[in-house]
């Protein structure tokens, strides 16, 4: 009967540390390229999630042996970014229509099979424009698609745009191979660690570069035992704390003894831009504010009312 009441203590003491265990997400972004490097990913332990690029030539193939392995799939999809470099095919612009933006995105879904969440791929231009935004969360509705936020910027609207939609948003906290140095890419998995311990959970980022599968295959059997990995979707009812856009440490303001308020008038200069603004095509002006105008609330009451579909039907 002792022996009995041992083991119950030990299974309720066991559980009891499982739920108090900090959330560790671990997402490989930039599948369907690599199929040496992402079968070494999917080698690893189930609960590391992959995200494929729509277009990648292995995209399909990739996607359904991560799947097949039980890994959770996510779409890595291409959204354009402030600074000029080469884009993939179907990059998702801003100014770029609803019909356009639901075009690609279904696309995307059905060249990555499986798929149950979707993040940016670059896409700081996208993702800090609201109106944008907001139309890839209603692309997404119908999918019953989580959208996971690589925060390539800081003010990101991604959030913001999933309001009012069935969509459910996560946010990356911390990049593990900005540098592809092994020795800072274990700085930053320890510090993704040190994340899911203090605030319950953390989701970190990265590529399968040669120099990030080794670091996973020597650090993952080595977690520390209040942490577990688990799949993004695992979070998605998380409370999701504050996430800096570059990959290095998270800026968490030190507690400190309560100070006299400034004031915010004094001592401010003005910022003056370090380039002239890029002219705007007046087609392309126009053309922004016509969507604009023809995706608001208001036209589409309109329309609505136009077609009658307040009227009883005979």
């Amino acid at each position: 009967m002792l022996q009995f009441r041992r083991v119950v203590f030990a299974l309720a003491a066991l559980a009891a540390a499982s739920a108090d265990a900090g959330k560790l997400a671990l997402v490989i972004d930039d599948f369907g390229y690599r199929p040496h490097q992402e079968n070494q990913i999917i080698a690893l332990p189930a609960p590391i999630s992959v995200a494929v690029l729509p277009n990648a030539p292995h995209a399909r193939v990739m996607a359904e042996k991560a799947h097949h392995a039980g890994h959770e799939v996510l779409i890595h999809l291409p959204m354009a970014p402030l600074s000029k470099q080469p884009l993939e095919k179907d990059t998702l612009r801003p100014e770029m229509s609803s019909a356009e933006i639901e075009r690609i995105i279904r696309n995307a879904v059905n060249n990555v099979p499986y798929a149950v969440g979707l993040n940016n791929h670059m896409g700081s231009a996208m993702t800090s424009s609201l109106f944008g935004m907001q139309k890839v969360m209603q692309a997404l509705e119908r999918y019953n698609i989580y959208f996971l936020d690589s925060v390539t910027i800081g003010n990101s609207q991604a959030t913001r745009a999933a309001a009012g939609t069935g969509v459910k948003v996560i946010k990356r906290k911390v990049f593990l191979d900005d540098s592809q140095n092994e020795a800072a890419i274990r700085q930053q998995f320890n510090h993704a660690v040190a994340l899911a311990r203090r605030n319950g959970s953390a989701i970190a980022i990265g590529h399968p570069h040669p120099s990030t599968i080794r670091v996973l295959q020597q650090m993952i059997p080595r977690l520390p035992a209040d942490i577990k990995l688990v799949r993004p979707s695992a979070l998605l009812n998380a409370p999701q704390a504050g996430t800096t856009p570059s990959g290095g440490q998270e800026q968490t303001p030190a507690l400190r003894e309560p100070s006299a308020p400034r004031n915010p008038f004094s001592g401010v200069k003005l910022c003056r831009a370090k380039y002239p603004p890029a002219p705007v095509n007046a087609t392309r002006f126009f053309s922004v504010i016509s969507d604009s105008i023809s995706e608001s609330m208001l036209v589409k009451y309109l329309q609505l009312q136009w077609q009658g579909w307040d009227k009883p039907r005979n």
